[in-house]
């Protein structure tokens, strides 16, 4: 775990760091050019038929988020209850993919709270390790259907099909996190962050880290979409009908790989982009509890509270989700895992 003054520190970055960056990039704007340089095109035009595939997972991710959203409702320390239904539920849907069901508790202030995952053990690069992620809990008072039952659904829908096929040659890991939302966030109570270090402790070879982080909001209406950066706003545009996966600068070489993967399997919009992390939303997610650590890391997201109008509100519920497209966005996310999985 991050203890003490270190947990503070890395917590935000200060201001003197802060103010150097922007000057930095004020001096040499290219940074953000550089950063947000991806391989491959995005899909442009209209997306094509949903395929029987398609429509099968996208019933799928919409029975998961129901669940996790609407039978169990809010699911965090506060209350405890629904919290430890919610972990029961994960550690039984590992078990019926006939992984090993692996749980990682931690004290939180007296309480215990717990990570759960299932690993497909690699073939032939066992030691290797690709970790798919996402965060269980919700913030007080809101049902967080797409943040973060989306992220759930979609690492859930991805174990069951590696689990159900071909092993790959590394590790794939598939957790499922306690604490992201505040006032856990960016503490060491935050479940990212205690694997994260304990993975680092025990010196365990994590070639990637991804999480999925509130993916399941698409808008075509011109003014859905907000940035950051203006910069961002000029590349894009202003409609959030993509996927992004974003990373803090050190990660770069991952986002673009990542990037790349998703445009060769999937005909869907999608943008990376690899930044300071003096962006604001850059390292809000579990991502950060891994890259703090000196893992490689980035999340998967449709950008939360630049384009979702229901973030952390009691209207985060999953009637306001497009679960078509985004189960296109999770069938391309198998592609981006299996390539990670199994290229040198």
């Amino acid at each position: 775990m991050i203890r003490g003054e270190t947990a503070r520190a890395a917590r935000l970055p200060t201001v003197t760091t802060v103010w150097t960056t922007l000057k930095g990039l004020l001096r040499n704007p290219w940074q953000l050019v550089v950063g947000l340089k991806m391989p491959g095109r995005s899909h442009s035009g209209p997306l094509p038929p949903l395929t029987n595939a398609q429509r099968a997972l996208s019933a799928e991710l919409r029975r998961d988020v129901e669940f996790l959203a609407l039978t169990i409702g809010e699911r965090n320390t506060f209350v405890r209850d629904k919290y430890e239904e919610a972990q029961f539920w994960l550690g039984e849907q590992v078990g019926r993919c006939n992984l090993k069901v692996h749980l990682q508790p931690f004290d939180c202030q007296g309480y215990m709270c717990v990570n759960v995952w299932g690993e497909v053990t690699g073939r032939d690069r066992p030691d290797e390790i690709i970790i798919v992620g996402a965060h269980y809990d919700s913030l007080r008072h809101c049902p967080a259907a797409n943040d973060n039952g989306s992220g759930v659904a979609a690492t859930l829908a991805l174990m069951r099909r590696f689990a159900a096929g071909e092993k790959p040659s590394r590790t794939v890991r598939f957790a499922f996190f306690a604490n992201e939302e505040p006032p856990h966030f960016w503490t060491e109570h935050m479940g990212s962050a205690v694997m994260g270090e304990r993975c680092r402790e025990k010196n365990e070879r994590i070639i990637a880290m991804l999480t999925p982080e509130t993916i399941g909001c698409y808008r075509d209406e011109p003014g859905t979409q907000r940035y950051p950066l203006p910069l961002v706003k000029r590349l894009y545009g202003d409609r959030g009908d993509f996927i992004a996966f974003i990373g803090i600068g050190k990660s770069a070489a991952l986002v673009r790989r990542c990037t790349g993967l998703f445009r060769r399997h999937a005909q869907f919009p999608s943008m990376g982009a690899a930044l300071p992390s003096v962006v604001p939303g850059v390292g809000a997610s579990d991502h950060w509890g891994f890259w703090r650590v000196g893992y490689p890391a980035l999340m998967v997201t449709d950008t939360a509270p630049f384009r979702y109008p229901y973030y952390h509100t009691r209207q985060d519920l999953p009637d306001k989700m497009d679960f078509d497209r985004m189960a296109r966005v999770v069938e391309g996310l198998h592609g981006v895992v299996a390539g990670l999985a199994n290229q040198d």
